[in-house]
């Protein structure tokens, strides 16, 4: 079943930021990870919720998205992630 990792990015340093952006697209397509928004417009229409970067990807499953995100690829570089930015990701199997 289709997983889907939306994450709400807050970029602390774009500069660095870019470093991890780039180094984590092969992590991405080694577990066939896709983007499927990164960055776009937003708007929020219910809740309280304030989202600043929202990212969507997309796994073929919920044990690729695991795998990628516990592989030593993305460890590797989530050092990276941490230091030029805050994040909060979740994770919802499609239908």
């Amino acid at each position: 079943m289709t997983a889907y990792a939306i994450s709400d990015v807050e970029i602390l340093d774009a500069d660095r930021y870019q470093d991890f952006v780039r180094q984590v697209k092969p992590a991405l397509e080694a577990a066939e990870g896709r983007y499927l928004a990164r960055g776009g417009g937003h708007a929020v229409y219910e809740g309280d919720w304030s989202p600043r970067r929202v990212v969507l990807l997309e796994f073929p499953s919920l044990a690729a998205f695991e795998t990628s995100c516990n592989g030593a690829a993305y460890q590797g570089i989530k050092a990276i992630r941490d230091e030029c930015s805050s994040a909060r990701l979740v994770t919802v199997e499609g239908v």
